[in-house]
């Protein structure tokens, strides 16, 4: 149990995926201009992200381990990946109409973010099982969805700011992304 929290946290915070690993920064960055559609999408990462790692998890463990063809499993991880996505966006399609329109083409975006697979792939690399890569990366989704929402609030405050004219638009929004990962630098101490 101590191990998970110690990996939960360390992917959440210290680790990072988007400020320290800067993996996801698309979604990151053009999703994070109002709270509540950065909530959305963190939670939608949430949810590929965990289920990737279990079932990614399971096809490497029972299917791809045991045939020895491990080689194949960057390929099938993005057809999984690609799968999970298109079953996401049609659930939001289906049944949260005004979160499906207010992510647009960000949501089929996440079959291509990097962070998705980086979690699976990290999870292969350093020998989780099943539940500990979903603890992986349920926790790495939750470091994803804690700066996304973070990114999102400071931009609607920044909308009031006088900011110079150099700056405004997506070099401010880099700077306080910079900002903010020497700011989650700081957590590399709970470690």
């Amino acid at each position: 149990m101590k191990e998970l929290l110690i990996i939960a946290i360390g992917s959440a915070l210290v680790n990072n995926v988007v400020l320290s690993q800067f993996l996801g920064l698309c979604p990151f960055l053009g999703v994070s201009k109002k709270v509540d559609t950065a909530a959305g999408m963190g939670t939608a990462v949430i949810f590929v992200i965990t289920l990737a790692s279990a079932v990614t998890g399971a096809i490497y463990q029972f299917i791809l381990t045991p045939l020895n063809i491990t080689y194949l499993q960057t390929i099938v991880f993005i057809l999984v990946i690609a799968a999970l996505v298109q079953f996401v966006e049609m659930f939001l399609k289906k049944f949260m109409q005004p979160l499906y329109q207010a992510l647009g083409v960000y949501l089929p975006l996440i079959t291509t973010n990097c962070a998705v697979l980086g979690v699976a792939l990290t999870n292969v690399q350093k020998s989780y099982g099943i539940l500990t890569g979903v603890v992986n990366g349920f926790a790495t989704a939750a470091g994803f969805t804690i700066s996304i929402i973070i990114l999102a609030g400071l931009r609607e405050k920044m909308e009031y700011n006088d900011v110079p004219k150099a700056f405004q638009g997506m070099p401010i929004v880099l700077v306080t992304a910079g900002l903010m990962a020497i700011a989650f630098c700081g957590f590399s101490g709970l470690l």
